[in-house]
Order: C-alpha cells, then structure tokens, then sequence
C-alpha cells in the first residue's frame, strides 16, 4: 500500500512539475450539462493532491474513533478477567481454609470470564456438594458441560465424584463404564471405577480394570493384590448366594487352572465350603493345595472340618511332616485332629512336639485335656498352669 501511494504521489509531482520545467502548464476543461471547469495541469494536481489528503485525514480519524471503541471494550473485558482471576486464586485460598461456601461463590462469580470458565464450575460444583446443596452442584455442572465441547471428560469425572459422593453407587457405576470406553487408563477414572464396582459389587468389572490399573500405575502391588482377592471372594459370595453350595462348586470348576491353583483363593473357597458345611469339597481343596504348595492358612482350616475320612487328614498331615519339617503348627493340626477321634497318646504326643519348638496356650490347654484322658491328673494341672502363665505375661506384654 505505501509503494501504491509513493508511486501515486510521484505521477502528481510529475504532472505538475513537467509543465512548470518545460515553460507552460497546459490547459484542461472538464464540462458538463451545467457548468464547465477550466483549469491548469499543474492546478489540477494539486486539487488530486489535496483530495488524496483529505481522503487519507478521514481515514485516520474513523480508525482512531473504531480503535477508541474496541479499546474501551477490550478495557471492561479485561477488568472482568482482571477481577475473575483474583476472585480465582482468593477462592483457592479459601480452600485450603475449608470455607466451601466462599470457595462456591467466588469461583461460580465471574467463571464465565475465567482463565479456565470449566474449571471454576467444576470446583464450584464440589465446593457445593461439600457443604451438602445439591442443587447448586447441579446447576455448576451442568453449567460447565455447556462451555466444554471440546473437553468433556473433566466434567464426566467431577459428575461421577459427585455421585459417589451423594452415595448414588449405580449412576456412577454407568458413568465410569462410559468414561472407561473413552479413558480406558486415565488414573482417576480408575480410581473412579474402583470405589464405584466395589460399592456395587460389580467384581468381574473391578477384575477387568486390574490390568489398566497396573499400567496407569494406580495404587501399589499389595493393593491390586488386595482389590483382586476382593473381587473373587464377591465372585464366590455371590455364587454361594445364588446356587448354595452346588454353584459355588459348579463356579468354582469352571475357573482357569491358575486361579483354582491360588492358595489364597483356595482358602477362600474352603472357608465358603465349610461355612455351608460341605467339607467333603473343602477337604479335597485343603488337601490339594498342601500337595502342590504348602500354606499355613491351609493348614489352619484343617480342624474346622468335619469329615467322615479323618485317616486321610491324618496320613496328609504325617506326610507334611516329613517334607516340610517338624513345624509347630502341623504338629498342633495334627494333635487336634486326632482329641477328635480319642487317639489321646497320639494326641499328646503331637502337642508334645509342637510346645518343644515353641510355647502356646491353646496347646498346653489341648496337652492337659488329652493327659486328663490318660488318668495323668498331676501333669495335666501343671501343663494348665504353664499356659495360664503364659496367657497372663502376653497380656502383659500387649
């Protein structure tokens, strides 16, 4: 545009200057209807010269009148931004104070002028679900998912948060499903999904995200470890809830080998059969899994069952022995096992062996009750003296 105008105003000057230089400044005549223009060259020129500068003299004048304008307005937008901001960062501070109903009030204030509008609702929404208005949170919620098209995963988590929080446990089950098809590993949405199929007893879910939890590192080993030991004994609770006893063992066959092959799921399972007192299955799931791998929580369910083949028990146990060594708690098990069928020798015995390698009340108890048996009066008094001893100096020590 300034070459354009440069050019423009170098043709001008040669028009007027050409005559002047060559002795004469032409004639031109510009005639109409009405009137006629006579002129010279050179004053034609300057006439177009002086136009342009006008024209240039508006121009300027409308921009700096429109510039004022949209100055004026960029100047209250930016008052309201200025005023948003600070109104954002005192609500934060009365966060921390814990005072809910300023945090609301000054984040939900001028939200629509904020930095980040969809943030301030979002908090604004918690804040009011902390302080129990659930319609105001609503309100804020629904607020935020109108401006945040682009985005809308933040608002689907703060409403899930507040369903959890409102103890809605179904809602927020089928919000963590949809948010799940779309953040199949965003952490919080899995922290989400945990609480939400735990509260609901979805276990197979809560199995499923396992893996994603371990890859968006969500929560320790032990915890996943924990959560997956939950979530199969939900999955046994409500077999046995259903079906009784036949369908926990229907359930349980149709599981892979790895998980029937778990030790801590095997003394769940034992622990479900015996509590609907079908220990036959519950001795064959103890005594499997102390042939593939030992366990003393395998072991300790041993004499809660009631069985009409105790010398398999006992045969188990012997064998035990033998392989895993002269361990007080088989020892005990297997004295235990034996008061039941009055084999009182054998019995005291075993409880003999086990108090060699260590002291414990409930065996010197179960060593008196078997000596009362063998006409042993005197020992059998002193074996209850040695365990009320030791009774009273670990309640001492506790």
């Amino acid at each position: 545009m300034l070459k354009v105008l440069l050019l423009f105003l170098l043709l001008i000057a040669g028009i007027i200057l050409g005559p002047m230089l060559a002795g004469h400044q032409g004639y031109v005549l510009i005639q109409t209807n009405t009137w006629n223009i006579e002129t010279s060259i050179t004053a034609l020129g300057i006439m177009l010269f002086a136009l342009i500068l006008v024209l240039f003299a508006l121009e300027w004048l409308l921009r700096r009148i429109f510039r004022t304008g949209s100055r004026t307005r960029s100047w209250f937008t930016g008052r309201k931004r200025r005023r948003a901001s600070k109104q954002t960062n005192l609500a934060l501070m009365k966060l921390a104070e814990g005072d809910y109903q300023q945090v609301e009030k000054l984040l939900a204030k001028n939200a629509d002028h904020a930095e980040q509008p969809v943030v301030n609702y979002l908090l604004a929404a918690e804040a009011a679900q902390q302080r129990g208005d659930d319609a105001r949170a609503s309100q804020h919620l629904a607020r935020a998912a109108e401006i945040s098209n682009d985005d809308p995963i933040p608002v689907e988590i703060t409403r899930v948060r507040l369903q959890l929080a409102r103890n809605e446990n179904h809602a927020a089950r089928h919000g963590v499903d949809k948010l799940l098809e779309v953040a199949p590993r965003h952490p919080e949405v899995l922290r989400l999904a945990e609480q939400a199929y735990i509260r609901t007893g979805a276990w197979s879910s809560l199995l499923d995200i396992l893996y994603s939890m371990e890859k968006a590192q969500v929560g320790d080993d032990a915890h996943r470890s924990a959560l997956e030991q939950q979530a199969w004994i939900g999955l046994m609770d409500q077999a046995r809830a259903e079906q009784g006893s036949e369908g926990l063992k229907a359930w349980w066959k149709n599981q892979s080998r790895k998980t029937r092959h778990n030790p801590a799921l095997q003394v769940a399972m034992a622990e479900h059969l015996i509590a609907c007192e079908d220990y036959n299955t519950a001795q064959q799931i103890i005594l499997e899994g102390l042939k593939r791998e030992y366990s003393d929580a395998l072991v300790m369910l041993i004499p809660r069952l009631q069985t009409a083949n105790p010398e398999q028990i006992e045969k188990a146990l012997r064998q035990l022995i033998k392989t895993h060594g002269d361990r007080p708690l088989l020892w005990s098990t297997l004295g235990q096992m034996l008061m039941k069928h009055a084999e009182w020798r054998e019995a005291s015995f075993a409880f003999r062996a086990a108090l060699k390698q260590r002291p414990d009340a409930y065996d010197y108890a179960w060593l008196a009750d078997t000596l009362e048996k063998l006409n042993q009066p005197e020992e059998a008094a002193a074996m209850r003296r040695d365990g009320l001893l030791l009774t009273l100096k670990n309640n001492q020590e506790v």
